[in-house]
This record gives structure tokens, sequence and C-alpha cells, in this order.
């Protein structure tokens, strides 16, 4: 087997645990769950100014955005190891957030704030008139969350190495663009 292809795949031995941790403990994590609400109420503050609807979306919003921008930052810069830790970390936001939906017609959740706020999800789905399809809506987030942890873990078949070229190979293909 090509030790390139076998190195690729190493690192996957270690995130295949890390997703069956998350997938069973429905996506709790020490800690990580308090950053996750910092950022889920920072979000309410940033989308403020766009309304009632979106204020409140603006939670779910931030813990979708902030893990994205760090995957999509190490994608780019090829550091594919580190794009998959964000990328757990918006499965375990998404296995979070699909409670959080699920949860919306019954608001058994405490909630910060206690009776003095709002469920966002009950607000939100209520307006839509999708309130009776919030357990639907709750496994469309916990099915997304999946397919980004397999993505996590099958990676490697999608990266492609582009191998850097030799000065002659460069100066080749320079007299064949002029």
């Amino acid at each position: 087997m090509n030790k390139n292809l076998t190195g690729k795949w190493i690192p996957s031995l270690f995130f295949i645990p890390a997703v069956i941790y998350l997938i069973y403990n429905h996506g709790r994590v020490f800690l990580l769950d308090e950053l996750n609400l910092l950022i889920h109420e920072g979000g309410h503050g940033v989308f403020a100014i766009f309304g009632k609807f979106v204020y409140t979306l603006g939670g779910t919003l931030m813990q979708i955005i902030i893990p994205s921008l760090f995957i999509f930052y190490y994608y780019k810069e090829k550091k594919y190891n580190a794009a998959r830790i964000f990328l757990l970390w918006l499965g375990q936001n998404l296995i979070n957030i699909s409670v959080y939906v699920a949860d919306a017609s019954e608001k058994k959740l405490r909630l910060i704030g206690g009776n003095k706020v709002y469920h966002d999800w009950n607000y939100m789905l209520g307006e839509l008139k999708l309130l009776e399809y919030d357990k639907t809506i709750g496994a469309l987030f916990y099915v997304l969350a999946i397919l980004v942890f397999i993505y996590v873990v099958i990676m490697p078949l999608f990266i492609r190495e582009n191998k850097r070229l030799s000065p002659k190979e460069e100066d080749s293909l320079d007299k064949i663009i002029r």
C-alpha cells in the first residue's frame, strides 16, 4: 500500500472514537458546551439589528458560522486534520441544535433566564407554522451532524495532494502558457 495513502488515513483512526463519543453522548462535551452557549448567546446580539426572527435565529446561526469559518480557513490552508477537528465541532453543534429544535413544542429544556425567556425554536417554528414538525426538523439537524461525522472519517478520499512542480516542469509549463 502507498505510504502516503496510509499516512492520510491514520488520523481517521483517532477521529472515529471522537465521533462515536459525540454520537453516544448526544453531542455533550464538558466545557465545549459552555463555549457553544456563549457563542449562541452572542449570536443573538450580533443579529439583533435584523429584527426579532433573525435575532432569535442568530444564536443557532453563530453555532454554525464560527466552526465553519475555522473549517474554511484550515481547508484553504490545506491543514486538513485541523479542518477535521473543527468539522467535529460543527457536528457537535448540529447535534446540540437538533436537541434544541426537537424540544420546541414540549419546551422541557432548561433555558438561561428561566421562565423570563422564550424558547428560540418554539418561537421560530411557531412563526413559520412548523411547530408540529419540531421532531422531524430536529432529526434533520441530527442527520446532518452524522453526515458531517462521516465526512470527518472519510475525508482522505476527497483530498487530492497537489504535487509541487520542479523548476524544470514550471519552465515547461510557462512555455506552454505563453
